[in-house]
């Protein structure tokens, strides 16, 4: 019988096949008395080492599939396996207890979660649980001799489903079979929905039931444009949903048109599309969708992959290699956003009840100036090869701005000084902190450009961690006080005759994207994935018809609901 659930749309696409449910093994125990305790100690050992082999495959997989940014989860499973608390404790524990090795590894791994789920002022550290979870059960099924599941020996067209798709299990997808995933939980920020728009999977997420309504082999459909998944659907369905992937992929092959041409209102308004980046090795898909620029340059990932800081000489290749990937278009190049959610092993930074609120971004780079300094070093150094805009994140005053600046022209003169050539730069800021997008008139004064960061500055708006389930209904793009924050800051960077982007989720969601337009958004910086569906909505557009679409969304409307509907009604016009 036919049965319709209705999730969250994590990922573009539609999906006729199978379904293939990941189902994990028994890995139940009895904890037992050992008497040679060396050769529980070397089995354990063996299980340590093939997981470590297993994981490292995965992260190498992952990074030719995914990209270097998505694979950096499996680096902080290799680094549990590699470290001698976690895998001493329990060599200690099947040496002081004479216990099997599952017992101790059981009974140490709950030991580790409790302590990282009890650190309720990190978030960070909090998610370390998670990983925990994820090492353990693979050390486990290795010490029983039993499979995990792995969708990378999936040999024929499937739609996986899996109450929730961890990284490991993601990375493994073979997009030669696997032609989309449905799951009980999630939602379009977790780890599974982003890898599968990497992977250009369509993903349905957060259906609550999938896995005990569907069996293996049943025929479902995975609808990644409505959040929709149909368990035994109707021939009649099949035909129905078929013909919309049909339209879908032709849809596709019509934006691939538009890689080279660029990115214009039905009107012939010229505005800018660019694309997100966390590395140079992401720069492949930068220039498969035809980005006229980089409108962010996450370097924390520069730090995170580093196993200590990154040299001046280290830095500066990096941004080298992307301005001259670019060959002569912008590359906005972010200052390290470290704090809050992002952590580094080796540096070791105070907790904080409230992180995200606390010494990170901008705020941790003027209070260790030398790192700073050796950042913005390699920054102007590599300005000399192309088109550098550089950007601090996070300023919340004035007073934070002129020290970054002050810095940084300390860092250009001693330069000069030393012979060392620097091109012609841009300096802007990040609008991610209502004080500062309250403030942009003033900002505007003080540099040549601004990019709002929507993914901050709605959460830090609405009082509401974006990370957090219980709260996510307050996730709202389209909420009136967003819009007008938005708004006051475009307007103030064009009176004050500097340009403004936008880096956030936000620049390629396709209801914020009219209204943004109607506010007069120069650049719009999103997934590279996302480009040429952007531009081929922009060339439908004639500005003309946006007039007052702007003014209605945070002047008539009261709610965010108001202004999907706003935006729906008003595209409905090109749809015709």
């Amino acid at each position: 019988m036919t049965k319709t659930l209705n999730g969250i749309a994590a990922s573009d696409g539609i999906a006729v096949a199978p379904a293939y449910l990941l189902v994990e093994p028994d890995l139940s125990f009895s904890k037992t008395t050992i008497s040679d305790v060396d050769a529980e100690v070397a089995r354990f050992q063996k299980a340590v080492k093939d997981s470590t082999e297993e994981v490292e495959a995965i992260r190498d997989t992952a990074k030719k599939t995914l990209g270097e940014e998505e694979s950096q989860v499996f680096d902080a499973h290799l680094m549990i396996l590699n470290d001698p608390e976690f895998t001493g404790a329990i060599e200690n524990e099947i040496k002081n207890s004479k216990i099997n090795g599952e017992a101790a590894l059981d009974a140490t791994a709950q030991n580790f979660i409790a302590i990282f789920e009890g650190m309720t002022d990190n978030p960070y550290m909090q998610e370390r649980a998670a990983d925990v979870r994820d090492v353990s059960k693979r050390i486990m099924a290795h010490l029983q001799n039993k499979e995990l599941p792995n969708p990378s020996t999936i040999d024929h067209e499937v739609i996986v489903v899996a109450h929730d798709l961890t990284p490991s299990d993601t990375a493994q997808l073979n997009k030669k079979f696997v032609k989309g995933f449905i799951t009980d939980i999630g939602g379009r920020t977790a780890h599974s929905a982003i890898m599968a728009r990497s992977l250009e999977l369509p993903a349905v997420v957060g259906t609550e039931t999938i896995t005990s309504d569907v069996k293996n082999g049943q025929t479902l459909v995975v609808d990644g444009l409505n959040g929709d998944a149909v368990i035994d659907p109707t021939d009649a369905q099949v035909a129905d949903y078929q013909a919309k992937s049909e339209a879908f992929l032709k849809q596709k092959a019509e934006w691939q048109k538009l890689k080279d041409q660029p990115s214009v209102t039905a009107d012939g308004k010229k505005f800018l599309i660019a694309a997100n980046i966390g590395t140079p090795n992401d720069m492949e898909g930068v220039k498969a969708n035809g980005a006229e620029a980089v409108g962010l340059y996450r370097t924390e990932f520069l730090y995170m992959d580093s196993k200590d800081f990154p040299s001046e000489d280290d830095q500066f290749e990096a941004y080298k290699a992307v301005i001259e990937g670019m060959d002569g278009k912008p590359v906005v190049i972010r200052t390290m956003d470290i704090g809050g959610d992002k952590h580094l092993d080796y540096w070791d930074l105070p907790d904080e009840m409230n992180p995200f609120l606390g010494v990170r971004a901008i705020r941790l780079s003027l209070k260790n100036k030398e790192i700073f300094r050796t950042q913005l070093r390699a920054l102007l150094r590599a300005s000399a090869y192309g088109k550098l805009c550089i950007m601090f994140p996070m300023i919340g005053t004035l007073d934070e701005l002129h020290q970054a600046k002050a810095l940084l022209k300390e860092v250009h003169d001693e330069l000069t000084k030393e012979g060392v050539k620097i091109g012609d730069y841009q300096v802007g800021m990040m609008i991610e902190v209502p004080a500062a997008a309250i403030l942009a008139d003033q900002f505007a004064k003080e540099v040549d450009f601004f990019s709002i960061g929507t993914n901050d500055l709605i959460q830090y708006t609405m009082a509401a961690d974006r990370g957090n389930d219980n709260v996510s209904y307050l996730y709202q793009p389209y909420n009136p006080s967003v819009l007008r924050l938005i708004k006051h800051t475009i307007d103030s960077a064009h009176k004050a005759g500097i340009w403004v982007g936008m880096c956030g989720e936000a620049a390629g969601d396709s209801t914020m994207f009219p209204i943004l337009l109607s506010m007069g958004l120069d650049e719009y910086s999103m997934s590279a994935t996302s480009i040429l569906r952007i531009r081929s909505e922009m060339k439908k557009i004639n500005t003309k018809d946006l007039e007052g679409l702007a003014d209605k969304a945070i002047n008539e409307s009261t709610t965010n609901e108001d202004n999907e509907k706003l935006v729906a009604d008003f595209m409905a016009k090109y749809s015709k």
